[in-house]
C-alpha cells in the first residue's frame, strides 16, 4: 500500500486545525494583532485617548475658574487649584484642558487637509508618469524648499490666527511629504496585475485611483497622518510661544508657555512645566503610534 504524506499548508500560513481547514486572517486583522502586541504603541494610544478625554470632557467636570481673578494670582498648587493659578488669576488646570482643545483640533484638522491633498496629488503624479509626474514633483520640490513655519508666521501676523485658519495654512504647507510617499507607493502599485486587469476591464484614471490605488496606499497615508498631527501641534505651540498664536479669547498650549515663561525665574514653575509636559507627551504619543502603525501595516516589518 502506498503511503500518502499529509498535506501541509502553504508557507506563511498557520497550521491547519483538527477539522482540516486553514484559517486565513485578513491583513487588517494581522495588523491589529501586531499593533496590540506593541506595548509602546498601546501606551501611546492610551495617552492620546486620555488627552482627548481630558481636554473635552474635563471642562464639563472640573470648573476651576476660567475667568480672571486678580485676588488669586500666581497661587501655587493647592486646595481649589490643583495646578495653581497664573499671573492673571486663571486656573492652570482648566487652562490646560481648554488650551488642549485648540491644539488637538488644529493638529487633526491640518493633518486631514494635508493628507487628502497630498494623497490625491501623489496618486495623480504616480499614475500619470512622464512629463506630468516630473512637473508635479518639481512643484513639490520648490514648496519643500520653503520653510513653512516662516510662511505660517507671516500669514498669521498679517491676517490673524484662528483654529480653522491655522489648520488650513499648516495643511497647505505640509502636504508635500505625503504626496511624495503616496507617489512612491502608486509607482509600485500601478504595475501590479490587479491594476492591469482593471485597465483591461475599462477602468479610467479616476476609478483606478479611487478603487484600487488609494485604498492600497492607505497604510502609508495613515502612518504619515500620525506624524503630521505631531508636527502640527509643535508648529502651533511654537507660534504661540513666539507670541503670534491664536487670538484671544481662544488660546492653546503655546500661548500658555509664552505667558508663563516670564515668571519661571520667580519660582512659578506650575505655569510652565505642566503645559510643557502635555506637549511632550502628546507629541511622543503620536510618534509612537506612527512607528507602531508603520510596523503593523508593512508586512515586511512585522515581527510574526
Amino acid at each position: 500500500m502506498t503511503n500518502i504524506a499529509p498535506e501541509l499548508p502553504p508557507p506563511g500560513l498557520p497550521p491547519a486545525p483538527e477539522g482540516g481547514e486553514i484559517l486565513v486572517q485578513s491583513g487588517w486583522r494581522l495588523a491589529a494583532r501586531e499593533f496590540a502586541g506593541n506595548k509602546l504603541a498601546v501606551l501611546g494610544l492610551v495617552a492620546l485617548v486620555f488627552f482627548v478625554l481630558f481636554c473635552y470632557l474635563g471642562p464639563l467636570v472640573y470648573h476651576g475658574g476660567l475667568s480672571s481673578d486678580l485676588t488669586a494670582t500666581n497661587l501655587p498648587p493647592g486646595p481649589g487649584h490643583p495646578l495653581g493659578t497664573d499671573n492673571q488669576g486663571f486656573d492652570v488646570l482648566e487652562e490646560l484642558m481648554v488650551g488642549g482643545q485648540a491644539a488637538l483640533e488644529i493638529g487633526f484638522l491640518s493633518a486631514f487637509i494635508g493628507m487628502v491633498w497630498g494623497a490625491v496629488w501623489g496618486a495623480v503624479s504616480g499614475l500619470a508618469g512622464g512629463l506630468i509626474d516630473g512637473f508635479l514633483m518639481r512643484i513639490v520640490d520648490v514648496l519643500l524648499s520653503i520653510p513653512f513655519l516662516f510662511v505660517v508666521l507671516i500669514i498669521a501676523v498679517r491676517y490673524g490666527a484662528s483654529v480653522v485658519g491655522l489648520s488650513v495654512i499648516i495643511g497647505i504647507f505640509t502636504w508635500q511629504v505625503p504626496a511624495r510617499l503616496v507617489r512612491g507607493e502608486v509607482l509600485t502599485l500601478r504595475v501590479r496585475d490587479f491594476v492591469s486587469a482593471a485597465r483591461v476591464a475599462g477602468s479610467g484614471p479616476f476609478r483606478l485611483m479611487n478603487r484600487h490605488l488609494l485604498p492600497n496606499a492607505l497604510g502609508v497615508i495613515i502612518v504619515t497622518a500620525t506624524f503630521s498631527v505631531a508636527d502640527a501641534i509643535l508648529a502651533v505651540a511654537t507660534l504661540g510661544f513666539l507670541g503670534f498664536g491664536l487670538q484671544y479669547p481662544t488660546f492653546d498650549w503655546g500661548d500658555m508657555l509664552n505667558n508663563g515663561i516670564s515668571y519661571l525665574e520667580d519660582g512659578y514653575w506650575w505655569q510652565v512645566y505642566p503645559v510643557g509636559i502635555c506637549i511632550i507627551v502628546v507629541v511622543m504619543a503620536c510618534n509612537l503610534l506612527g512607528d507602531a502603525l508603520r510596523d503593523a501595516l508593512d508586512v515586511r516589518l512585522r515581527r510574526r
